[in-house]
C-alpha cells in the first residue's frame, strides 16, 4: 500500500475534525473533492468518499439528492477557487497592466495543474452537471471576473472597444495551454517548451489592438 504524504494526512484531519464538530455535510463533500483529486472524477465512487469520511453509504442522502448534486457543488467550488487565485495573483502583479494579465494566465496554469483533476471536472463532458446552477454561476462569475480585469486594463491603456472578445481571446489561448500541459502532450512533442515563458511572450500579441491603440 502506498504511504500517505503529509498533504494527505492533513486532509484526512481536516475531514475528520468537520466530522467530529457535527459538520457532516462539509465533510462529505471535503472527502468527495479528496476522492476525485487523488483518481479523477471519471474514478469517482461516492462509497470510497464515505469511508474516507468515516460514514455509511447512507449518509450523503442526508444531504444530498444524488451523486451529480455532489459533483455539480464540487464543480462550482473549483470556479470559486480558481477566481479567488486568479483575484490574488493579478492584485500581486498589478491591476490594469500588462504583468497584471500575464500573472493571470499563469494563475490558470498553476490551478490546472494543481488540481488537475478537478479541473477536468469543471471542463468535462457532462452537460447536466455544468448547467446546474449554482455550478453554471459559479463558472460565470470565474469568466465575468476575467473580463472585468482585462476591461481594467483597457481602461488604463485607454481603448474604449469592447473587453469581452479580448478576454475570450485570452481564454481561449491559456485553456489550450493548460489542457496540453496537464495532457502531457507538451512532454511529447516539444518537450524543451516552457509554458509561462509561452504565455508571458503571446499575451501582448493577443492584446495587440490595446496595446497599439
Amino acid at each position: 500500500m502506498t504511504e500517505k504524504t503529509e498533504s494527505q494526512h492533513t486532509a484526512d484531519k481536516i475531514t475528520k475534525t468537520a466530522f467530529h464538530h457535527g459538520d457532516l455535510k462539509e465533510a462529505l463533500l471535503h472527502a468527495c473533492y479528496l476522492v476525485i483529486s487523488e483518481q479523477g472524477a471519471e474514478h469517482f465512487s461516492l462509497a470510497d468518499a464515505c469511508r474516507r469520511a468515516g460514514v455509511s453509504t447512507a449518509a450523503p442522502y442526508k444531504h444530498f439528492r444524488d451523486r451529480d448534486e455532489i459533483l455539480a457543488i464540487l464543480i462550482a467550488r473549483g470556479f470559486e477557487m480558481m477566481t479567488e487565485q486568479l483575484q490574488a495573483r493579478v492584485t500581486e502583479a498589478g491591476r490594469g497592466t500588462l504583468p497584471g494579465i500575464v500573472a493571470m494566465g499563469h494563475a490558470y496554469i498553476e490551478f490546472a495543474v494543481t488540481e488537475q483533476h478537478i479541473f477536468r471536472l469543471m471542463f468535462g463532458r457532462n452537460p447536466e452537471l455544468k448547467q446546474e446552477a449554482r455550478a453554471l454561476k459559479s463558472g460565470t462569475d470565474c469568466f465575468t471576473n476575467v473580463i472585468e480585469e482585462v476591461a481594467i486594463f483597457c481602461a488604463a491603456q485607454e481603448y474604449t472597444g469592447d473587453p469581452k472578445p479580448l478576454a475570450v481571446r485570452l481564454w481561449t489561448f491559456v485553456h489550450g495551454v493548460a489542457c496540453l500541459q496537464i495532457d502531457e502532450d507538451y512532454d511529447v512533442v516539444a518537450p524543451e517548451t516552457d509554458v509561462m515563458a509561452m504565455i508571458a511572450a503571446t499575451t501582448p500579441n493577443l492584446l495587440a489592438d490595446v496595446l497599439q491603440s
